[in-house]
């Protein structure tokens, strides 16, 4: 403090300015490193959406810059999870859309046409975010086509709908996928059929009427997937029951599969020829007659009474014993008996109504190929490799027949085979470096600048602030060691008292040197003095 006090003006106002620079610069600096680093918050397409978001993260106090062009929202690094959190609590962003909350601000009045365009577009950008949920779609648009009511059935317009869907790059919808967009949107919409519903993607192709395309060539991919799944399921029983015996390297199996999809409805209807006599009776009826000549009548002897004589001459014959055509009943009548008996037995047939399963295994083809036995030896360079014996490929044989449910009556096949397996050279993947982590990149740009805020501040006080301390040091000491260079280069308001004390010094050596000169000099001041007197 003394040595700022013996300076001039001049060199306080430097030594004042060059501190004030130090601090400064050492102040920026230590904010600059300070300052953390940026990352994406959301790639806006649409202005409105960009500036509510921007309006929600001022109301949150939340620093964020813009980078390509305005597109671009970023937010310090440590906060971009927190604030998508919140920002998806209030709906942002909404991707451009408007949805059913279209509807809460619908003024008093509105008409009714209006009413339903709103509810339209509401139903329209509802449709269109549930679309964008999924991973594969980067946007998309819904078109609704809705026709008016009429009272008139021969007048009336069946709705309809087109979809259109970006997909990001690399990505491609499946066929389900698909199907579950348009069975979305058909259930979305009253009166709406799934086949007036039309899916598009950014690149303009029609892949909504791709499904339908393979079914009508008979492609089914629910099928084709049904097969590979059974195949998967075959070869992976085989693989479990003989890696155990052989070892899970040394076996691979292929199955292909034939399976019957056809679904046949069939009824049968089968009568026996002739019953049997233990057939049960359905119905049963007899019918029995009996007639007879009427017996003479009157008093006997009397011509009346006796019937008029044919013309032809009697026959007398004896009545036949056992005859079935007549019987005496002792008064000399006839009488005739029949008997008539019908009996119904009960047809046997049988329905029978077969409905086959779709999905049947029609047939397997298996092929199996196992790696030879290796011999090992003390020195692992001279282990050899032996083919399976007989026995052995018999066991292994029977076991894949039982894991498959091998059936030779429908035309199953299955093929062991035993070869040496050739090593398969695996594509080594190398490891990232490790200045590629991005954990390491994001600590080595921190410490970077800490590093760089530390060397500025180096070369500044050795290059800048040092030198200029040590010259001001060296002008305070000055002084002390040359009275008459600190009158030349001190501050003028001192010299007065430094010429005093100059003299006076002057004086004493003088006084000590050369006494009478100093008494011949007070000598004639006192007589000069009395002089004037």
């Amino acid at each position: 403090m003394e040595a700022f006090i013996r300076l001039n003006n001049q060199q306080k106002l430097a030594g004042i300015v060059v501190i004030a620079l130090f601090l400064a610069i050492m102040i920026g600096g230590f904010l600059w490193a300070r300052e953390p680093a940026y990352a994406v918050l959301f790639s806006i397409q649409d202005e409105k959406d960009g500036g509510q978001i921007v309006a929600a993260l001022q109301q949150q106090n939340i620093p964020y810059h813009f980078s390509e062009g305005g597109h671009t929202i970023l937010v310090p690094q440590n906060v971009v999870h927190d604030t998508r959190l919140r920002l998806a609590a209030q709906g942002l962003p909404k991707g451009g859309l408007v949805g059913f909350e279209l509807l809460e601000n619908q003024k008093m009045g509105i008409s009714q046409f209006a009413e339903q365009v709103n509810y339209q577009r509401g139903l329209e950008g509802e449709l269109a975010r549930s679309i964008q949920s999924l991973a594969a779609v980067k946007g998309a648009r819904v078109h609704l086509g809705i026709p008016k009511q009429t009272a008139f059935l021969r007048d009336e317009q069946k709705t309809s709908a087109s979809v259109l869907v970006s997909l990001y790059p690399g990505r491609t919808l499946e066929s389900a996928q698909v199907a579950g967009i348009v069975n979305l949107v058909a259930s979305s919409v009253p009166q709406l059929n799934p086949l007036n519903v039309t899916v598009i993607d950014q690149e303009g192709r029609l892949i909504s009427q791709s499904q339908d395309s393979l079914r009508n060539a008979g492609l089914d991919p629910s099928q084709l997937k049904y097969v590979r799944e059974i195949e998967a399921n075959y070869t992976k029983r085989i693989e479990d029951i003989l890696s155990p015996v052989v070892g899970a390297s040394n076996v691979r199996a292929q199955v292909a599969a034939d399976v019957d999809f056809s679904q046949i409805d069939q009824v049968a209807e089968t009568y026996k020829p002739n019953p049997s006599p233990e057939t049960a009776i359905r119905s049963q009826q007899t019918i029995e007659n009996s007639s007879g000549a009427l017996a003479a009548a009157g008093i006997p002897g009397a011509l009346s009474n006796q019937p008029p004589v044919s013309a032809t001459a009697p026959l007398s014959q004896p009545p036949v014993a056992g005859s079935a055509s007549g019987t005496n009943n002792g008064n000399g009548s006839a009488q005739n008996y029949s008997k008539n008996t019908s009996t119904n037995y009960e047809v046997d047939k049988t329905i029978r109504h077969t409905k086959s399963v779709p999905g049947t295994v029609r047939r397997l083809s298996v092929a199996i190929v196992v790696n030879h036995k290796k011999e090992l030896a003390k020195d692992p360079a001279k282990s050899k490799s032996l083919p399976l014996t007989e026995a052995e490929m018999k066991q292994l044989t029977e076991l894949a027949r039982e894991a498959v449910g091998f059936n030779k009556e429908r035309g199953d096949t299955l093929n062991v085979a035993n070869a040496p397996f050739t090593p398969i050279e695996k594509d080594i993947v190398p490891d990232a470096p490790f200045w590629a982590d991005a954990e390491l990149i994001a600590t080595l740009k921190e410490a970077a600048k800490y590093l760089l805020f530390a060397g500025l501040m180096f070369w500044l006080w050795t290059r800048l602030l040092k030198p200029m301390l040590g010259k001001l040091m060296e002008t305070t000491r000055s002084p002390r060691s040359n009275p008459a260079s600190s009158t030349e280069a001190g501050d003028p308001s001192h010299m007065p008292q430094v010429m005093y004390e100059n003299k006076l010094a002057a004086a004493r050596d003088l006084a000590k040197k050369d006494p009478k000169v100093v008494a011949s000099i007070v000598k004639g001041w006192v007589d000069g003095g009395e002089r004037a007197k």
